[in-house]
């Protein structure tokens, strides 16, 4: 465990966060006051993706479509009922 002031924390503040970083108990005196300094992880989140496919059709999304050619090319349009 290392013991500091609280002059000598503001002298190596960055070697007093690594020690604690690596689990190391650090203590810092001030006026017969312990304070202990202690690292913390917080739990990475995972990230949503937003979807790459977008649907713009409905009849697309419940899986009713066929390929129809168009005066733009060949574009997926929702079928018709019956077939």
């Amino acid at each position: 465990m290392k013991r500091y002031t609280v002059v000598q924390l503001r002298n190596r503040l960055a070697d007093a966060l690594d020690e604690a970083e690596r689990g190391a108990g650090v203590v810092i005196e001030r006026r017969g006051v312990r304070y202990v300094l202690r690292a913390e992880r917080t739990p990475r989140r995972r990230r949503t993706r937003r979807s790459v496919i977008e649907t713009l059709n409905p009849a697309v999304a419940q899986g009713q479509w066929e390929w129809a050619w168009t005066p733009e090319g060949l574009r997926p349009r929702g079928r018709r009922r019956g077939r």
